[in-house]
Order: structure tokens, then sequence, then C-alpha cells
């Protein structure tokens, strides 16, 4: 093979190459994946509009959280929708990701919040709370210190000024009710509403199991925690710029969607201002 043919032959190569490499994040069809409620529910929503702008979205469900970002890094999918801000901070670091490795996954957009709420099958006030009172509590880190914090602005309890949300049970400086704190997987602690006084419940979880109807009250929507742990698309840093992804992302904040996150899901589920 002459010279010239050989620079034409990988001209054209390196140029096949170039378009390969860009053609996924040019794609108009996305795989996007999401746990079932509230997530899944979400996107099945805004995806006729985001089908109607040009795109296609495919929507792989999972029933639980390990392999999703897993999923993602590895280009399997090409965002997700399920997690906040510090449990993808603690994956990055917990694989040893960082900024500009090609597994490293970045938020391109708060979506939601899912407050914590108090519930209960037996009483219908936080005046309700007395001496003696039993309350499961999800028994994980962080959502521990959001229900001590949810008991904390309702009175049942004062914890250090500074706990914040990384606050514990020794961050508890007095029990204004003499209550005792059961330590539940978060997952289970509506199931565990008829054995106990109140439950502390996360708002995937209280729709999951169809207790929405029995919360009490609930973090606010400006608090600490809310800020925290909005809900978010998160993707490959290098797929931040797909062009999909910002349109399915506009969607999702639009005030339209918001409407309908208020009118489906009510207290359980909160757009992200």
């Amino acid at each position: 093979m002459n010279k010239n043919i050989l620079k034409v032959f990988t001209a054209g190569l390196l140029a096949f190459s170039l378009a390969g490499c860009g053609s996924k994040s040019d794609s108009k069809t996305i795989t996007v994946g999401a746990t079932t409620s509230p997530h899944a529910i979400i996107l099945k929503h805004v995806q006729p509009e985001f089908e109607k702008a040009g795109y296609k979205l495919k929507i792989k469900e999972f029933s639980d959280y390990p392999n999703i970002n897993p999923s993602t890094s590895d280009g399997s999918l090409d965002a997700n929708f399920f997690q906040h801000q510090p449990y993808l901070t603690s994956y990055n670091k917990d694989k040893g990701y960082k900024k500009g490795d090609d597994g490293y996954l970045v938020s391109v957009g708060a979506i939601h919040f899912e407050p914590l709420g108090l519930y209960s099958t037996k009483y219908k006030a936080v005046s309700d709370i007395k001496d003696g009172a039993k309350i499961a509590i999800p028994n994980d880190a962080t959502n521990e210190a959001r229900a001590l914090l949810l008991l904390a602005d309702n009175g049942v309890l004062t914890l250090k000024k500074d706990a914040g949300v990384t606050a514990t049970k020794k961050d508890v400086v007095s029990y204004n009710k003499k209550v005792e704190l059961v330590e539940v997987d978060a997952a289970q602690v509506a199931s565990k509403l008829p054995d106990v006084d109140f439950g502390i419940i996360n708002g995937n979880y209280a729709l999951d199991a169809k207790v929405t109807d029995k919360i009490i009250t609930s973090e606010d929507s400006n608090s600490e925690a809310a800020k925290t742990y909005q809900n978010i698309i998160a993707v490959k840093e290098s797929n931040k710029d797909n062009k999909a992804i910002k349109k399915l992302v506009e969607i999702l904040k639009s005030d339209s969607t918001k409407k309908w996150i208020e009118k489906k899901f009510g207290v359980s589920v909160k757009p992200a201002e």
C-alpha cells in the first residue's frame, strides 16, 4: 500500500473512531436507571413531553440501589435518578473515583426531596407523643440524623446546637418526652407501625407501604435536610453536556412537572427549589 493511500485510510479510520466516540453524547436516545417509586413514576410522567421534543427515553427500573451507580459509571446507563448528593459523594469516594476519572459521577440537577415524616396508625398529632411512647427511627447514619432533627424540631428532644445532618443519639442533650427510640432498617419502619406508637419513615418507603395517609408531620421544605438530601439526576462527568440529558432535566424541573409532583405525591415528595 503506497503512503498516500495509507494516509487516506488512516485518516478515515480516525474520523470513524471519533464519530463513534461522539455518538454516545450526541445520541437522542438515553437510558436512565431509577428506583420505582417515585423516581420511575416521575420519569414515566415526563416521557411523552421528552419524546415530543425529539428524544427517546428508556427507563430501567431497579428494586434496590447497589447496582445503579456502577452501571452508570461503566456506561450501561446514561444517567440515573434515585439518590441525593451525599450518597453520590460517598459512592465516588468508596470507588476511588476523582474528578476527571472515567467512572466519576456528577449531579446535573436536583429534582425533588422526599421528606421524612412522623407516622402513626394509633395517633393523630405530635401532642399525642407522651412519656413511654415507642418511636421507630431508621438505623442508618443519614436517616437517623434526619429523624433526630425532626424530633428536635417538634420538641420531643433537644440536640447539641452543632449536631446538624450528622446528628447521632450521642448528640441528644435531653429528652423532653421520655420516649424510647427503636432503631430499625429504614425500609422496615413502615411495617413496624403496628408494633410502636410512632415511626419516622422516608417518603419513598411510605409510598411503597401505602401509609401516606398516616402522616402527622414532616421535614420542612426549607430545612437543612431538605437542601442537603434533594434527589438528583447523576451522570458520568464526561456525559454532563449530553443534550438529551440536559433536555430531560429541563423538563423535570419545569413548573408543570413541579405542580404535577405536588398533586401526585402530596407531602411524601416535594419538588426541589
